[in-house]
């Protein structure tokens, strides 16, 4: 299971380090190279930039969550992931026009799968047993201890 996650968190961090980066580094290319992109204009150079830092600022944390596996770390990497790609499906879900059929299907499926897989994703840690470090090998799940009383 373990590896499970790991794979899907650099994955979803790999893809988010390749197209933030494109974003940030080359709008321009962005918006003219990637299909269905350019279907809803205007082109602001601004927006991809700022859209391209932030989404390396989101493959930052995931690739933290995959290196630490970190449960509660993974766990809002995962949540920060669907709070953009959830909405980014329902837009195109209903901004299709202007793309051609095989651009429509491709676009729905990549998009579906980039919710389908964080919500795995966040299934399967929920049921792992993942130290804080990510590290251990215990088969048990961390409870807190108890607090002693203060010296009298």
């Amino acid at each position: 299971m373990r590896s499970a996650l790991r794979a899907g968190l650099i994955v979803l961090a790999g893809v988010e380090l390749l197209l933030g980066g494109w974003t940030l580094l080359f709008p321009v290319s962005f918006y003219a190279d990637v299909p269905t992109v350019d279907l809803t204009p205007p082109f602001s150079e601004h927006l991809f930039r700022d859209f391209g830092g932030a989404t390396l600022g989101l493959a930052i944390v995931l690739g933290a969550a995959a290196v630490t596996l970190e449960k509660l770390l993974m766990r809002v990497a995962l949540c920060a992931y669907l709070a953009f790609s959830l909405p980014h499906l329902v837009f195109h879900l209903g901004n299709l026009s202007g793309a051609s059929a095989v651009e429509a299907v491709v676009l729905v499926g990549l998009l579906a799968a980039s919710v389908v897989l964080p919500v795995v994703l966040l299934l399967l840690s929920g049921r792992s047993v993942v130290t804080g470090a990510g590290r251990g090998a215990a088969a048990t799940t961390a409870r807190p201890r108890p607090r002693s009383a203060p010296p009298t």
